[in-house]
């Protein structure tokens, strides 16, 4: 997606965790003495959709997937680790200790992560909320502390030396303190900072990439009197009602996509959004869980476990899923900007698209396949260049244009059923950018390439944006004229100082307008519902200020740009 501008706004959003149907472990509550069995959270617990893990009758196995997640020019490396957000959730409030035995480690670096709740992603960004990283690092056990409100964690101490192979390590958090043993001997104390007061704890596990360790146990244990229980993840199928904006659109006489885009993580801890993202929507778009530094962190090594979530939750509840996105010159792994050679890079590029359609072959409809391949620069418009992104293009710098007609042809074999677009923001507007785009898709469709679509993005971040619905209509029925589908893709609309929702209804409902009444028109597709999870949010602050770009507030009630885009649809 693009980011031209980001509003914040004074609001703080607030990740709230909402409840699962809980399972009580046996011998899992404190007794009036204070104490209590442990609880074991392996045994009949789901820890087979971690990704990096491998459950089997030794434990769990893990595999450091060393993800980042990069800023948009490529610098930086904020570490994303993965959370096992399809398994246990521990709820307990109160005194409790967490025992965890780990093999493997003297041979390379392993850890246990307890989060308070279920890091987000915001455009490429990971807020952290509050937790406990506990593990094995060289000989020494290392112990971090994030607090929610920064990146980095607030504390990080390391105790002892000479620690190898088998190591049983137990936090045990209590009051304002959370003491640290390793083997049964004490090792020292860190500041609790009340990371874990919310109730619930989530676990991820992480290590040194290519060089595993297992996790041969690991358990709770209540403390003073402390209730303590075991809850599952969330079913994904939700019970869906009528009067929505799904069920409305179904009943046209041509029905299609009302789409937005999804996150894991709120998918699977916040109960209101998993409801109104089944109930409201038709179509869900990966909102970063199918880019490649997600999914594809080192050359070997793919961690689909994020991704196959979100295509569950599709499935279970009759959602077609657009897939985003195979080719795009952002959001890459380090290891793929670092490639040297042309043949390199389309190796890498060709063996991507292969696995990553081919392991989602049948479960998606549609594709992504290039992703903002036109310039913001002037001069790649001018002297005979065609528009084409060159500056920070790995693909086009190896293999020129041909780098498009590639990846499509690569998809379709390796999904031959999907549609496949190409996916672009600002050609809603008449212009040079938008004259590109439809000259490139006028040469894809003569070579043969087998693209069925151009996706819109119609992002509007500033009064600059706004596009006229007249316009974009004319766009569609040209690209009707060379036999291409059109659709809006990531649609959001920042309101800007004295501007009303007025302004969001006539944007959002002129939009749907033509997706209402044109035939190739598949999809009116938003980029996110809520601003509580919304890209637009203030990316790196803490507390999150929250955009104001959706048609859900951060509360995640409806606004008046929704009721209006539901009359749309009955009118």
């Amino acid at each position: 997606m693009r980011r031209k501008a980001l509003l914040s706004m004074a609001s703080a959003a607030s990740v709230l965790l909402c409840g699962a149907t809980a399972l009580y472990a046996t011998g899992a509550l404190g007794d009036s003495s204070g104490n209590s069995s442990r609880t074991d959270l392996l045994s009949g617990q789901d820890w087979s959709h971690l990704a990096g893990a491998k459950v089997s009758n030794d434990g769990i196995g893990v595999n450091g997937l060393g993800r980042r997640i990069v800023q948009q020019d490529g610098s930086g490396g904020q570490a994303n680790p993965p959370v096992n957000l399809s398994g246990p959730r521990l709820r307990v409030k109160g005194s409790f200790s967490v025992t965890a035995t780990m093999a493997g480690v003297g041979s390379t670096d392993g850890y246990l992560h307890l989060y308070d709740s279920a890091p987000v992603v915001y455009d490429e960004w990971r807020q952290e909320p509050p937790g406990l990283r506990l593990g094995v690092e060289g000989s020494r056990v290392r112990v971090d502390v994030w607090d929610g409100r920064s990146d980095t964690a607030r504390t990080t101490k390391r105790f002892g030396t000479g620690l190898s192979d088998t190591v049983t390590l137990t936090a045990t958090v209590t009051g304002t303190t959370i003491k640290i043993r390793a083997n049964s001997a004490d090792l020292g104390t860190v500041p609790a900072q009340g990371i874990l007061d919310s109730g619930t704890v989530l676990f991820g596990l992480d290590g040194t990439t290519g060089r595993p360790w297992t996790l041969k146990s690991l358990t709770a244990q209540a403390l003073n009197g402390t209730a303590l229980r075991i809850d599952q993840a969330p079913s994904p199928t939700v019970e869906h009602t009528d009067g929505t904006l799904r069920t409305t659109a179904a009943g046209l006489t041509r029905p299609f996509g009302i789409g937005t885009a999804l996150a894991s993580g709120p998918l699977l801890t916040d109960t209101v959004y998993r409801t109104t993202a089944a109930t409201q929507f038709s179509m869900i778009t990966p909102e970063n869980d199918f880019k490649p530094q997600f999914l594809h962190p080192q050359p070997d090594t793919y961690a689909f476990d994020e991704g196959d979530a979100l295509v569950r939750f599709a499935q279970a509840n009759n959602i077609r899923v657009h897939a985003h996105t195979l080719v795009w010159h952002e959001a890459l792994p380090a290891w793929m900007r670092a490639l040297k050679t042309p043949d390199a890079v389309e190796k890498a590029m060709v063996d991507h698209v292969n696995t990553v359609a081919g392991h989602y072959r049948g479960k998606v409809t549609e594709w992504d396949v290039v992703n903002e391949p036109l310039s913001d620069e002037d001069a790649d418009y001018t002297n005979g260049n065609r528009g084409l992104r060159a500056g920070r293009n790995p693909w086009f710098q190896a293999l020129g244009e041909q780098y498009i007609d590639l990846a499509f042809t690569t998809a379709h074999r390796a999904d031959p059923d999907a549609d496949l677009y190409l996916n672009e923001y600002g050609a809603e507007e008449d212009g040079e950018r938008w004259e590109a785009l439809l000259a490139l898709a006028q040469r894809l469709k003569a070579r043969g390439v087998p693209i069925d679509g151009i996706g819109f993005q119609n992002h509007e971040y500033e009064k600059g944006d706004r596009t006229a619905a007249e316009t974009f209509r004319r766009h569609v029925r040209k690209l009707a004229s060379i036999g291409l589908k059109a659709r809006i893709s990531e649609m959001d609309v920042i309101l800007g100082e004295g501007e009303s929702q007025d302004v969001q209804v006539r944007q959002f409902v002129g939009k749907l307008d033509v997706c209402v009444e044109e035939p190739n028109c598949t999809t009116f597709g938003l980029w996110g519902f809520t601003d509580r999870y919304g890209s637009t949010s203030g990316v790196g602050e803490y507390p999150l200020p929250t955009g104001n770009a959706l048609p859900w507030d951060e509360d995640l009630r409806p606004k008046k740009v929704y009721s209006a885009l539901l009359e749309r649809l009955r009118g």
